[in-house]
Order: C-alpha cells, then structure tokens, then sequence
C-alpha cells in the first residue's frame, strides 16, 4: 500500500507480525514494529526524520573533516551541514525523491538515478530494497558506477533500535541488556573525527561483547570495527528489555557499526534510543581512505542487513 505526499510517497509493507514503512524521500525507514511494538524509532513525514532517524547514508556515511578531501589529486569541497564538528554528515541522498521499481505486499524496490554535485561529480545509481518475511526486515542496497571515471563510495544506515521506553529509564530498573559483536574501537577527537589506528575494547567502557551487558552511564557516539560474525557471515548489535528484544544484523562488507547512546540529543528523545548504524567504512573514509570503495565505471556494489525481533525466553 501507499500513500500520498507533497513529494515521494510512503509504502506500507505487512508480512506476518510485522509491519513497516519506508519513505520514498531518502529511501529512508520511517518505521517497523512487531506485534504492534515498535522496533526502531519511527519518524512520519510531517514530524521528521529527526537527526537521521532511519535515513540511508551515500555515498558516505558519517562525517567527512571540514567538508574537503581530494580524490586523484583533485580536491573537492562539500557543504558543512553539520555546524558543531565543522563536517560534511552523512552523504547526500536522503532527502531525494526516490522511484519504485517494484512494490508488492512484503516489499518495495526503490531507485534513485544521483548525477552528482560540484562537491562529489560522481554519478550513481542506487537501488534500495526493503524487504518483510518472518525473520524481520532484510534491508539491500546496492550502488554502481554509471560515470566515465573511478568514483570514491560508502553506505550506511541509520536506525535507531527502541524498545518502547527510554533505554536510561530501563537501564536504571536494570531491566536493559546491549550487546555488540564488535572487538575494536575507533578514537575520535572533540569532532568526532578518527585518531589513529582502531584500538581493542577487550575488559573496558567499550566491551559490548559480553552478553546480559548493562549500558549503565556509557555514552555511545563511537565507530567499532573488528566484527566477529556468525555461520551466515552476519554481525550483531542486541538491546533487549523486559518484555522483548530487538536485533541488527551486518552483513559482510559492513565492517564498521556506529554506536550513538542519543545523548546529545534533546527533550523525549535524550538517551532514549540507540543508534545502530551498519557502515562500509569509518567517519571521514574520503579524507583517510579507509575501507573506501573505489568503484569502475559500470561496477557494482551491494549491501545487506537485517533488523528483527526476538522474544524473550519462555
């Protein structure tokens, strides 16, 4: 189903106890819930999205240092749109008009034709595929080169994974558990721009890895690499409450999750979610160079992960 906007549409996807919606402004994940429960923190087009919520991020994710970096010896200059870092966040297609390609009940194919700007003339094309079934939702993004010449890439996402109530009021009942198959962080200066190489959370703030871990007063606005991963070549992030849990899943070539505790942000939402967002490379990849794709022209990449439930034992 959808339903009308000024620009875009929404599309309402059901498949058995879930349900969600996602924004053909951005591609973006406006909301999922199970059993009528919401599984992330969900935005309607009048109200949001507020910083960032379910928004895909091309073709960077994060922040780029001073909106500048160069790229084959040329170098390029973006928008600073984020004032208090001084950075260029989080790419440049969320607030587009994506088209669908392909709806049906369970799912919706979006695709967007990106010419490029002044500050990244690299033209794309991307597809977004959002996807219900019975293990939640499986979200597939995919990019290629349709330019003459090499382009510099990365993808994220950024969802906020709720569980109804603030996750500091259910931290401090210790009814909250996070858990991150994460073996590494990476450290920042005041701008939230990498320092140095990633350096190992084992036994301190960042050891998320170890189950029934409480958040307590850890504040999260952190990158993490080093992914332990399962048979099925997924990597985790796990908030659970009293009454349910719910789960993000990466899949390979998403080798770094950022973490946001939401603590800079205000009012109702100040510590209330938790940001979880899969990313094929760190904060300020075009400057660093790190785990950046360098697509040919006519190459393609894709991207997948997953957010779902989980019942609580018994």
């Amino acid at each position: 189903m959808k339903e009308g906007g000024q620009v875009g549409e929404v599309f309402e996807l059901r498949c058995g106890d879930y349900r969600a919606r996602v924004d053909g402004i951005g591609a973006g994940l406006q909301a999922l819930t199970w059993r009528d429960r919401d599984l992330v923190w969900p935005y309607t087009r009048g109200e949001g999205p507020l910083a960032f919520q379910g928004q895909l991020l091309a073709p960077w994710p994060n922040r780029v240092s001073g909106g500048r970096y160069s790229f084959q010896g040329t170098e390029y200059h973006l928008e600073i749109d984020d004032p208090k870092t001084g950075s260029a966040i989080h790419g440049l297609v969320h607030a587009l008009d994506w088209s669908p390609v392909e709806v049906d009940a369970e799912a919706v194919r979006l695709r967007l034709t990106f010419p490029g700007t002044p500050g990244y003339p690299f033209p794309l094309e991307l597809t977004a595929s959002h996807r219900l079934s019975d293990e939640g939702l499986t979200v597939t993004v995919e990019a290629r080169n349709v330019g003459d010449g090499e382009a510099p890439f990365g993808v994220g996402f950024h969802p906020y994974l709720t569980l109804g109530r603030p996750i500091s009021e259910l931290s401090e009942r210790g009814e909250l558990t996070v858990s991150s198959d994460a073996g590494s962080s990476q450290p920042c200066d005041e701008r939230l721009i990498p320092q140095g190489a990633p350096v190992p959370v084992a036994d301190g703030e960042f050891d998320l890895r170890p189950p029934g871990r409480d958040l307590g007063t850890t504040v999260l606005d952190t990158a993490f690499t080093d992914l332990s991963r399962d048979e099925r070549g997924r990597a985790w992030v796990r908030l659970s409450g009293p009454e349910h849990g719910v789960a993000l899943w990466a899949g390979p070539g998403f080798d770094w999750l950022q973490l946001f505790s939401a603590d800079t942000l205000g009012g109702d939402a100040h510590r209330a979610h938790l940001a979880a967002e899969p990313m094929t490379c760190p904060p300020d990849a075009l400057n660093s160079g790190t785990d950046l794709l360098v697509l040919a022209p006519g190459q393609s990449v894709e991207r997948t992960f997953g957010i779902l439930a989980e019942p609580l034992a018994g």
